[in-house]
């Protein structure tokens, strides 16, 4: 069965742009198949702004979105898979859709490349090493995925 994951996205994208509001995509800038430039990653999330006039050759197919944009002046082909869109919303008023993350592809663990590897074990093995920053991962956890308004 194909999965309903890229034809919400395009939906909320549409719908946004119909308002004419902004429409930007939280994307887990990890998962496999994503490219997007990584200076802007933080905390393994970046916030693409996919309006219109902000993208060229915008393309959201049901395996993957691309598009390019300009970061700092240049040019950048970015593309991910629907399944790497935590939420799209709207920058003017954070209205739009949170998606659950989606699993890593099986075996995936096994492909990646070594440095990933460290970050996401420091992540892992932080929230259980001291009662300081055993709390704040806690909490964090317990969130539910919320969005922000992005100026």
């Amino acid at each position: 069965m194909i999965s309903n994951r890229p034809y919400l996205i395009r939906a909320i994208y549409d719908w946004i742009v119909d308002n004419q509001w902004t429409p930007h995509m939280q994307i887990d800038a990890n998962y496999p198949g994503a490219q997007v430039p990584m200076e802007y990653v933080q905390e393994g999330v970046i916030v693409l702004n996919m309006h219109p006039s902000a993208v060229v050759s915008l393309s959201l197919d049901n395996d993957l979105f691309a598009f390019k944009a300009r970061f700092q002046g240049i040019e950048r082909s970015i593309y991910f898979p629907p399944e790497a869109v935590l939420a799209c919303f709207a920058r003017e008023n954070g209205q739009g859709m949170p998606f659950p993350p989606e699993p890593y592809p099986e075996g995936y663990e096994e492909q990646e490349d070594m440095e990933n590897k460290p970050a996401l074990k420091t992540v892992e093995t932080s929230a259980k090493s001291t009662d300081s920053t055993d709390k704040k991962p806690k909490s964090s956890d317990k969130k539910k995925p919320s969005l922000s308004i992005v100026k």
